[in-house]
């Protein structure tokens, strides 16, 4: 997903944002390489959609490390095969190892395949609709502490009531606003992280 250079190895601590200060590698690399980085294609957003919504509760570093584990057990992300699961798919899911397994969390995924599904028959692109909520070009934001960050803004506010209204669950404003900063829709990096000035100016 979205990797952008070979970034991640030449850097300090001190240049990145704390959370990804280099006790894990994995949690190293996805801020080095895709975290704020604009995502516009409809699989990978729908892909980032589930994934925030497995996270509610729990912490981005637990469900990253099971991030391929999703890849399997949801079809690659693929929203057209996720919305046809049904109930052998549904207890398949709720034994398998490789994801969170709470019941709401994996309905949820699979009503938003279907609601996704239903929302490009009206609007078309899933992209256009979501990246429409900030203009469709990325906010940079120039935040010096990570006390500063919010964790909801008006526009997940609006995106999330919006997805709501269209019969998404798992997609309220402060999950919406966590997928906003992971496709890049806003630049949350902090100044002093050298991704800030990398990635102002994309989409």
């Amino acid at each position: 997903m979205g990797k952008v250079g070979e970034t991640g190895t030449k850097h300090s601590r001190a240049s990145r944002c704390p959370w990804a200060d280099g006790d894990d590698p994995l949690m190293t690399r996805y801020h080095d390489r895709e975290w704020g980085v604009p995502v516009k294609d409809d699989l990978r957003l729908f892909e980032f959609l589930l994934l925030e919504g497995a996270q509610a509760g729990l912490s981005w570093r637990t469900i990253l490390h099971r991030r391929e584990g999703y890849r399997k057990a949801f079809s690659g992300f693929r929203p057209e095969r996720i919305a046809r699961y049904r109930e052998k798919e549904t207890a398949r899911l709720l034994a398998d190892p490789g994801i969170v397994r709470n019941r709401l969390k994996v309905a949820a995924a699979i009503g938003n395949a279907r609601s996704l599904l239903s929302l490009r028959e009206e609007v078309g692109s899933f992209s256009d609709f979501l990246w429409g909520f900030v203009g469709g070009k990325p906010v940079v934001n120039r935040w010096r502490t990570m006390a500063e960050l919010p964790a909801a803004t008006r526009e997940s506010e609006a995106m999330s009531g919006e997805l709501s209204r269209r019969g998404f669950r798992f997609a309220g404003p402060t999950i919406c606003y966590a997928l906003m900063q992971a496709t890049g829709m806003v630049n949350d990096h902090l100044v002093s992280c050298f991704r800030h000035g990398e990635l102002s100016g994309r989409g």
